[in-house]
């Protein structure tokens, strides 16, 4: 006779609880995924196997709300090099980590052998509790050529807002120069490419955002806003089947270089959002220096305003100063 347990059915088996919180999935030698009772929030992909000319490099794809919407695009057509959200630089010095053809004054976008990588070398953390994940590892940034310019130490944190329907990410890097001599960092802005400001954490929205809403402090507009400087920058859209809306908003930490940064934003053409430190002014890494920057990006469902958005760029920056330097 099939015994009655006092917290299980008559027979068969138990089934499985579901996870409650935040947790990590490490898929050894390609990505680890943080997920929320079980549901996945992002996937980080560390081990890329992209071609050399996109700058094989580390990137957030899918990148999900709390109800499941996806909020990143992976390998656009038009700019195959574009991977969800994740931190590139097309201009460093001669180098370009970014992807695709090079910008520089005077012959323009110019595709050279040049790209170069990001490659994991270890990991600092893996960790997961109910109320945080965190990933931490360590990268060589190797130009084509094969020589290392650019040690970087990455973390990545995730926290839920309770009592909201968003969750905050937090990207900190501290990029170390060991090229033997000072990178110059730049944009194709500083080499003479008017409202081409991109470099750094870049993200790259879905289809269906494309004429989205940009969000910032006290306005809203679109690709108008492209150049502002502000503490936080925020962009919303509408997905396709059900119509249901969500918003990103993107802060940057008060203690980082050049804050409050000028952003880089698309809307019309697709949609993108980029803080940049480097946009308009290079920035010259010397020789065995380091370089520290922090964002927060808070994703979360449903359409915001410019005052809806502040307050998620609240939580944003309060995450950053809980995990300040």
């Amino acid at each position: 006779m099939p015994y009655a347990g006092a917290s299980g059915p008559v027979g068969g088996l138990l089934p499985e609880p579901a996870p409650l919180g935040l947790g990590l999935q490490h898929e050894h030698g390609r990505s680890v995924s943080v997920t929320h009772h079980g549901a996945q929030l992002l996937r980080y992909v560390t081990h890329p196997w992209d071609p050399q000319l996109e700058s094989p490099r580390p990137y957030v794809h899918p990148l999900r709300t709390l109800s499941g919407q996806l909020v990143s695009l992976y390998r656009p057509h038009d700019h195959v090099w574009h991977k969800g959200l994740g931190f590139a630089l097309p201009n460093v010095g001669e180098h370009n980590f970014w992807g695709g053809p090079t910008y520089t004054r005077g012959p323009g976008y110019r595709q050279s052998d040049n790209d170069g990588s990001m490659r994991h070398r270890s990991f600092d953390v893996l960790h997961a509790d109910a109320d945080s994940a965190t990933i931490g590892h360590v990268l060589d940034w190797v130009t084509a050529a094969g020589e290392t310019a650019i040690v970087e130490h990455r973390r990545i944190d995730v926290t839920v807002a309770a009592g909201t329907n968003a969750w905050v990410l937090t990207w900190s890097t501290r990029l170390t120069n060991v090229s033997g001599g000072a990178l110059p960092i730049g944009s194709p802005a500083t080499e003479g490419r008017e409202g081409a400001g991109y470099a750094g954490l870049f993200w790259r929205g879905p289809r269906s955002w494309t004429g989205g809403t940009v969000l910032a402090p006290g306005r809203s507009g679109d690709d108008d806003l492209n150049g502002v400087h502000g503490p936080w920058l925020g962009f919303t859209g509408r997905h396709d089947e059900g119509g249901d809306a969500s918003t990103l908003v993107f802060v940057d930490a008060e203690d980082n270089l050049r804050h409050p940064t000028p952003w880089f934003v698309r809307s019309g053409l697709y949609a993108c959002l980029c803080p940049a430190p480097f946009g308009e002014t290079e920035y010259v890494l010397d020789d065995d220096a380091e370089l520290h920057l922090r964002y927060a990006v808070v994703v979360a469902d449903g359409e915001h305003d410019p005052d809806g958005a502040a307050h998620l760029a609240a939580l944003g920056a309060k995450s950053l100063t809980q995990r300040s330097r």
